[in-house]
């Protein structure tokens, strides 16, 4: 008899997430199973949800995966039954393409999406190529890792590419799901932090994560905040906002940086403004399993941690509802031994 297992589901683009009982998958060569113990809930989930980039469905979402490795398929090298693992957003690559064999496997042309090319964490088990896997370190728990796959290598891989030195002003906009983990990467790395978000109810919250300076930005316009306070190097937006991140581009010191995570609407600004200060405007995409690796090692060395509030796996279509009111990550438990 085949051995089934609960995982959530995407049936039908834009539908409800199913709870459904579904055979336990076997890994195949070069493959690990991951018994999942926690899973973070991410904006990216919208992908499977709505069917979005060819999704097939269904499909199990989820690719903020904490867990430990279950079985390994043939020709497996790295992992052995028992290690702690995470899963995230890169779901592996071909080794082969003009990117890979230069060395950047995030811009691999057949790269995979966990949770969309290939049933994610929402569920009590999954299988993920080798080279998509992470070690967690002892000192963090699963629920404390999963959301570091995503939103926290997102932001600490931004900021460490970013060409910021020690002292360099940094801010960060938004005090959110991304935002907050930011926040303390950006100030344990050495960088004066600025926080910029709407209104103050946030402001003790963000000083406490290790903010310098804070910004509302209903008072005054942020970038002319920022400017205000000197400049900044580099400003990273975690929320999809095209007229705050198009304002933002004035709160920049000359040769400054923005660097935008997401977005649907089209930022504007000119080309005077960006060749008088030698101004960028880019973005930032995740990054795979050792970058992965490097962000919660980073976390253990200087105490960053995700704000999180958990969930039973079952209650999944209602924690992600409710996930855009919430200023911390939601995480699913699944496995709690």
């Amino acid at each position: 008899m085949t051995a089934t297992m609960r995982a959530v589901q995407v049936q039908q683009a834009g539908g409800p997430f199913v709870v459904a009982d579904v055979p336990v998958p076997e890994p195949k060569p070069g493959q690990v199973r991951v018994r999942v113990h926690a899973c973070g809930m991410c904006g990216g989930d919208a992908i499977p949800r709505f069917g979005l980039f060819g999704t097939q469905l269904p499909r199990v979402p989820g690719h903020e995966i904490a867990g430990v490795v279950d079985a390994v398929g043939d020709s497996v090298q790295v992992w052995q039954v028992g290690d702690r693992v995470g899963v995230g957003w890169s779901g592996g690559s071909d080794f082969t393409c003009e990117f890979c064999r230069r060395g950047d496997f995030t811009n691999c042309v057949d790269r995979t999406v966990v949770g969309s090319s290939y049933d994610g964490g929402y569920a009590e088990y999954m299988v993920a190529p080798q080279d998509a896997v992470a070690p967690i370190p002892d000192a963090l728990s699963f629920e404390e890792a999963a959301p570091l796959m995503c939103g926290g290598i997102t932001a600490f891989n931004a900021l460490r590419h970013s060409q910021a030195g020690p002292g360099d002003t940094v801010a960060v906009q938004g005090v959110g799901g991304v935002g907050h983990l930011a926040i303390q990467f950006a100030s344990r790395m050495g960088f004066r932090t600025v926080a910029i978000n709407r209104g103050r109810a946030k402001e003790e919250l963000a000083r406490q994560l290790g903010a310098d300076e804070y910004v509302d930005s209903t008072e005054q316009p942020g970038g002319e905040a920022v400017r205000a306070l000197g400049g900044a190097s580099v400003i990273l937006c975690t929320v999809d906002h095209a007229d705050l991140q198009s304002e933002l581009v004035n709160g920049l010191r000359p040769n400054g940086r923005l660097i935008v995570l997401e977005g649907q609407q089209p930022i504007q600004v000119t080309g005077h403004v960006l060749a008088t200060d030698r101004l960028s405007v880019s973005g930032w995409y995740s990054g795979v399993a050792q970058d992965s690796e490097d962000t919660m090692n980073f976390a253990v060395l200087r105490g960053v941690r995700p704000i999180i509030e958990t969930h039973p796996l079952e209650d999944a279509e209602q924690a992600f509802q409710n996930m855009s009111k919430a200023n911390l990550r939601n995480v699913l438990l699944l496995h709690m031994n």
